[in-house]
């Protein structure tokens, strides 16, 4: 790695659903790090880029925006039940979020910053950082968690699971795990990751 890449050094943070992706992010923004959230941004997208809102009433066979804003509601019970639908609308978000996220980055000051993506391997956004951290959770632990979050059913919040990439195989393709069970403490897991990657920029 040049000392330019050293420089602009990008940390990918995801995890399945309800793992705790976010509650790790907060305390990497206490650390002064900061965080570019992939999924607040397409959400972000979709909802003010005349241009993408077409193309999504295309592919989702209906019209999303009736009441001026996206019915995010209805676009979710079409994505989650139909695969080929989810990846049309990530193909065509996820370049937006790519290019927003190369020149926010770019305007950034601190040693490094952070992605956040709940699906970043499968995106491709893992090829836009240097190294990533998945979070883990016990499955019935972020069922929970996202039954209390956003008033899902257990079957819609399985279903969701199921269409994102297992841990087993995220741990393979990841630098960096941090286990946040309610037995887990996080912190200690974030400082070690937040040195370790201080330490390397510094070399």
């Amino acid at each position: 790695m040049t000392i330019k890449e050293k420089k602009g050094f990008k940390l990918g943070v995801t995890g399945g659903i309800g793992s705790g992706k976010t509650s790790v992010c907060r305390v990497f923004t206490v650390l002064r790090i900061p965080v570019f959230s992939a999924d607040r941004e397409a959400s972000q997208i979709m909802e003010n880029e005349s241009g993408i809102q077409d193309k999504l009433n295309s592919i989702a066979g209906r019209d999303l925006y009736t009441n001026g804003r996206m019915d995010r509601q209805a676009l979710a019970s079409i994505i989650f039940n139909d695969k080929t639908v989810l990846e049309k609308v990530n193909a065509l978000v996820h370049p937006f979020v790519f290019d927003n996220f190369r020149k926010w980055s770019a305007d950034q000051t601190s040693p490094y910053v952070i992605m956040e993506a709940a699906i970043l391997f499968e995106s491709g956004a893992s090829e836009y950082v240097n190294k990533v951290a998945t979070v883990v959770a016990p499955a019935d632990q972020r069922v929970e968690r996202v039954i209390l979050r956003n008033k899902l059913t257990k079957e819609q919040v399985i279903e969701r699971m199921r269409n994102q990439m297992d841990d087993e195989a995220r741990i393979q393709l990841s630098d960096y795990i941090i286990y946040n069970s309610e037995n887990d403490m996080i912190i200690p897991a974030i400082l070690k990751i937040h040195e370790e990657i201080l330490t390397f920029i510094n070399l």
